[in-house]
């Protein structure tokens, strides 16, 4: 996955809110909430309304400079802050003494009025003070707008880096500048040309100035790029100059990425620009950017098809877009050049693309499932990301594209930003699809919903939150009555119609269902309530596909489904839901989103947590134990609804239920005991097993989604006294689920935790404080709760292991992303293939070395498959050997070159990266491509006379080592003439003629007299190096050009050559180097008696006694 954002905005057309009205509508705000009985809901209407006065460029005029306004803003901010801090406290405490569905309805106030303080005080405020950081003291309106905009786009790359951060771009359109022209022409020459489009390049297209900002790093952590984006355009003084200008107005398209097709690097990083080495035709065509998110699968075809003319170093599929705009754009509108490119993709794509033709419109494009784009409606401006919470801190409404009907396109037009009147909407075919205001969608999340704080990942901040979730899930719904704790949910969750079937005993059956995580949270529901009704209703927990597809009855009026779901829109529950439903079925959900349509659906509603709990990591954690303490709960109520079961036992659970918190806390304090055995066991392992019985068999179901989707294991999850019955023999690692377990049963688990031992295995064991009895890899304690609800600290212990394996894995690969990194670095810099090789050699050491460890500790042995391993240990070895490509090629069968040997270990070096990655807050996808593009290849070795002589000679490429076209490609300056060959056949130690050409059809050979293969063609055919040398009894000068095949020389290619006479000093120096090191040798022996090597006198020898006669001889001349 990878992200896109857009930022297109235009002048503001409202003015800058006035400072008195800012700060009287937040007084009027805290009068509010300071009223008896307290106006939460007035307080936050005005809280809202100073949000809405501060947003857009309006509102960084009103704050920016003004540091007492800012001061006072924060001093209310505090106060209504401390006020909503009270008010949590009462609500928790239920200190006023509201019944269940009051307290739901003042909690629900309470978020409206956080989520507003927050947006205050850490989005526009923020904002605000980010965008005097950039712009500087005094900035003009100009500079600020142009800066808030950039400002703008960092915080929706921020947001956006969880769906890829291996590389981030930026670039800006800046026109209305007033820098003059001369000036101009000399700040872009001080600047430079970048052909590739790399950080700090700056183009002039038209009257508009095309900046672009990148960083790419294999290795970093999440806002490592914002932070390296926002240095370099910070630091940009051309681009600070333009914004100073009163007519400036920007547009901004921005990218972080995922690398699927392209290695990482600057050059691949969108944007990219539409140039061409040369540009068909020599036309001039308009100049556009692009950003892509997916795939084009035809890339490779479409450079084909239409002969784009790009740079070697950039391999990413999305540099065909803005080239095939451009050419299309030549013939045509820049709108009907968008919609014929993106016609002529293949796979699944998100687009963004501008152009200097007409910098105030953007245009995008989607199609295919798994992509997305959301056009925000803010203030003046629109906001295009990936997701929505790309644009929910500059708006709540959106428009969300739709790829999956055939594709859309859409075209935003500045002049008209932040309304429906600026965007153009079409389907691929070019027909109109008008948007209107049934299209605005409300974003259901905030920016305080998905802050991300200090934590380095969303899991580990939403495993941290557990808790807290856990408590406000269960806030003011257990009361105390006659000496007993009862659950009071409230009638909007167990309705009285409800409760009446229950008691009168027309509710027979209970099915709890869901799908996923929340299907297993069900079964935790199922097992409770089974408990708490003596077993006398019939209870069971079904996901909600097998429940509508084989156990649904014409008449469900006996039934009440208890459906369970964290977002409220899961599709099968949904449906399921609107079958039993029409069929007399009761359905009470329990769900997280308010207004979901789950919400609507169900007869009543438990929230869990504050009802907008909302999760970024794909892996959902806190959700899960939100929806056990909600179904438990739940039980409790049903259970006393029907008059069944023991008071004093749903007394002593609720009571156990209020006590989990403190807990799980505690469980948290444990993480580093959790991460040692998750870095010992969870790489090494390759077969893992979670296992349970009891209660635990829930905790085992959910640890095993978990492990599943951060470690990408299948793994068996299975009774704990079942497990010696299946599959011990592959030596598994198994996560036994067993706290809460006292007494007989722990001894039973602990019997079978040693026949796991005895089999090889590798039991973790997550038990209570103090036991000693079970004997494993390691025990994990955890304080002792509730025989019932142990298994919620189980799962939080398997929760955390999986986010600390993950992290184990995933550094697993560190030593291959920096080997990677570091052939990214040098093949982007302008070096030769062979000069690439030649580092690699000595700069991948160490990454080798460390990779060469862990294959002999077993640190791979888990998920590293073994053909990867050996393919790759096998290339690192060629890349330190003598001569690498000699050994890739004597290796591999393949013809041996530079790029072909980068190719193949960049490669092999993704697949190990991809195997071992693992992401923790997304999902993992597969890189396409790997191929590097060096800059300069072997062409221009092929290229040469000198070797084409060889390979006219009937050679083949694939026998000819790039050592040996090195050596013929350096001597090529000193050959004038190829007047013969003679081709030889070499079979053990006999040697035959091939074939003749030029002058050696007149020539005798030796090899007619005698098979035997001896003297200086032995000596080639050993050493399997060139040799320049003079025949014996003609004089003439011949080359021995080695032919090898698997190691063994099969053949000799001898050439008839007649040499220049003499050759300039310089020219012969790269001869001689290139040549048998002659060179080096010639100067060595020189200086040991001369003190100094006069390279003139290079010049002055013929270049057949330089080649040929013995060292000590040449050097006599500089003797002399």
């Amino acid at each position: 996955m990878c992200g896109i954002i857009g930022i297109v905005s235009r002048p503001p057309t409202r003015v800058t809110p006035d400072a008195a009205d800012l700060v009287t509508g937040l007084d009027r705000a805290v009068t509010a909430i300071s009223a008896v009985p307290t106006d939460v809901v007035g307080a936050a209407a005005q809280v809202r309304r100073v949000d809405e006065l501060l947003r857009g460029l309006p509102g960084v005029l009103a704050l920016a400079g003004h540091v007492d306004l800012v001061a006072a803003i924060t001093a209310r901010l505090d106060r209504l802050d401390a006020a909503a801090s009270d008010i949590e406290y009462r609500l928790d405490g239920n200190t006023d003494r509201l019944d269940a569905d009051a307290l739901e309805r003042a909690n629900a106030e309470r978020i409206d009025l956080k989520a507003a303080l927050w947006a205050v005080r850490h989005a526009r405020l923020r904002s605000a003070r980010e965008v005097e950081a950039l712009a500087g003291r005094d900035a003009p309106p100009s500079a600020l707008g142009g800066y808030l905009a950039v400002q703008q786009a960092f915080s929706a790359i921020d947001r956006l880096e969880v769906r890829g951060r291996d590389s981030a771009g930026l670039h800006v359109f800046v026109w209305g500048h007033d820098i003059e022209t001369d000036a101009l022409a000399t700040l872009l020459a001080e600047r430079g040309t970048d052909p590739l489009f790399q950080s700090g390049s700056v183009v002039q297209a038209d009257e508009c100035l095309s900046f672009v900002y990148k960083a790419a790093a294999e290795i970093g952590e999440l806002g490592d790029n914002t932070a390296a984006l926002r240095r370099a355009l910070s630091a940009d003084a051309l681009l600070r100059r333009a914004l100073q200008s009163p007519g400036a107005r920007v547009a901004i398209l921005g990218h972080t990425r995922w690398a699927s097709v392209g290695i990482i690097s600057e050059p691949n990083t969108p944007p990219l620009n539409s140039f061409e080495l040369e540009q068909p035709g020599g036309a001039q065509a308009p100049y556009v950017v692009a950003a892509l998110n997916g795939d084009v699968d035809n890339h490779a075809d479409l450079r084909v098809a239409h002969g784009l003319r790009i740079a070697s170093t950039i391999t990413t599929d999305a540099k065909v877009i803005p080239a095939l705009v451009a050419r299309h754009a030549m013939t045509t509108d820049l709108a009907e050049a968008f919609r014929r490119t993106v016609c002529e993709f293949e796979g699944s794509v998100a687009i963004g693309v501008a152009s200097a033709q007409a910098p105030s419109q953007l245009f995008l494009a989607l199609r295919g499932s798994g992509q997305g784009l959301y056009i925000g409606l803010a203030d003046d401006c629109y906001v295009v990301a990936s997701e929505p919470y790309g644009v929910v801190e500059e708006t709540s409404k959106y428009v969300r594209m739709d790829g999956e009907q055939g594709g859309e396109i859409v075209v935003l037009d500045g002049a008209d930003a932040g309304d429906l009147d600026g965007i153009v909407r079409l389907a691929y075919d070019g027909s109109a699809l008008p948007v209107t205001s049934p299209d605005v969608v409300t974003a259901e999340v905030t920016t305080r919903d998905i802050n991300r704080g200090d934590a380095p990942h969303f899991l580990l901040k939403e495993i941290s939150e557990a808790p807290l979730s856990f408590a406000k899930t269960l806030r003011g719904k257990i009361v105390e009555r006659d000496g007993l704790l009862h659950a009071d949910v409230g009638w909007r969750a167990l309705p009285a119609d409800v409760a009446a079937r229950l008691a009168a005993g027309t509710i027979t059956r209970v099915r709890v269902i869901g799908q996923g995580t929340a299907a297993v949270a069900g079964q935790s529901t199922a097992a409770i309530l089974d408990e708490l009704t003596d077993a006398r209703l019939d209870v069971d927990a079904i996901t909600a596909t097998e429940l509508s597809g084989f156990a649904m009855r014409l008449d469900m009026s006996d039934t009440l489904a208890i459906a369970v779901s964290q977002s409220g829109t899961t599709t099968d529950t949904n449906r399921t839901v609107d079958l039993l439903r029409s069929r007399g079925a009761a359905v009470i959900g329990i769900v997280n989103r308010r207004s979901s349509d789950l919400t609507d659906k169900a007869d009543g509603v438990l929230y869990t947590s504050d009802g907008r709990d909302v999760e970024m990591s794909v892996a959902s954690t806190k959700a899960f134990y939100a929806q056990v303490a909600a179904g438990a709960l739940l039980s409790c109520a049903i259970a006393e609804a029907t008059g069944i079961g023991d008071a004093r036992r749903r007394s002593d659970l609720l009571a156990s239920l209020r006590e989990l918190p403190d807990a799980m806390r505690e469980v948290l304090t444990r993480r580093d005991v959790i991460a040692d055995a998750a870095r010992r066991f969870a790489p090494p392992k390759r077969y893992w097993a979670v296992v349970g019985n009891g209660p635990n068999k829930v905790a085992a179901e959910e640890v095993r989604i978990k492990l599943s989707e951060l470690c990408y294991k299948s793994m068996a999850c299975d009774s704990t006294e079942d497990k010696k019955h299946i599959d011990l023999s592959s030596e598994p690692l198994i996560l036994v689920c067993a706290a809460g377990l006292v007494g007989s049963t722990a001894d039973d688990v602990a019997k079978e935790v040693a026949i796991f031992t005895a089999h090889k295995a590798t039991p973790i064991v997550v038990a209570n404080d103090g036991e000693t009895r079970y004997h494993a890899a390691a025990t994990i304690n955890v304080p002792p709760v509730d025989p019932a609800l142990g298994f919620v600290l189980s799962a939080m212990v398997g929760h955390l292991f999986g986010y600390e394996a993950a992290l184990a894995i995933d550094a697993s690969a560190h030593p291959l992303r920096e080997a990677r990194e570091t052939i990214e670095r040098l093949v982007g810099e302008d070096l030769s293939g062979d000069e690439v090789v030649d580092q690699l050699r000595v700069e991948l050491r160490q990454p080798i070395e460390r990779f060469q460890d862990g294959l002999r500790s077993g640190l791979y042995d888990g998920h590293l498959e073994a053909s990867t391993a050996a393919r790759l240990y096998g290339l690192l070895r060629d890349v330190s050997s003598e001569r690498p490509i000699e050994q890739y090629q004597q290796q591999s069968g393949k013809v041996g070159t530079p790029a072909a040997l980068i190719d193949d270990v960049v490669a092999s070096l993704t697949r190990a990266i991809e195997e071992l990655t693992r992401p923790v807050d997304t999902i993992k996808h597969q890189a396409k491509t790997v191929t590097v593009g060096i800059s300069r290849s072997d062409e221009d070795v092929i290229d040469r006379a000198l070797v084409q002589a060889v390979l006219a000679a009937g050679a083949g490429r694939d026998v000819l080592s790039y050592r040996t076209l090195k050596v013929l490609a350096d001597l090529d300056p000193a050959v004038a003439d190829v007047r013969g060959y003679t081709r030889y056949r070499i079979d053990g130690d006999t040697i035959s003629n091939i074939d003749r050409g030029g002058i050696s059809r007149d020539l005798s050979s030796r090899v007619e007299h005698g098979a035997e293969l001896r003297g200086t063609k032995h000596r080639v055919a050993s050493e399997r190096e060139v040799l320049v040398a003079i025949g014996r009894s003609d004089g003439r000068t011949l080359a021995f050009v080695p032919e090898v095949k698997g190691g063994e020389t099969t053949g000799i290619t001898l050439l008839h050559l007649a040499f220049h006479d003499r050759l300039p000093a310089e020219v012969m120096r790269g001869v001689l180097q290139g040549y048998d090191r002659r060179y080096d040798r010639l100067v060595d022996w020189v200086t040991e008696t001369e003190g100094s090597f006069d390279e003139l006198l290079l010049g002055e020898l013929p270049v057949a006694e330089l080649l040929i006669q013995p060292i000590s001889d040449t050097a006599d001349h500089w003797r002399r």
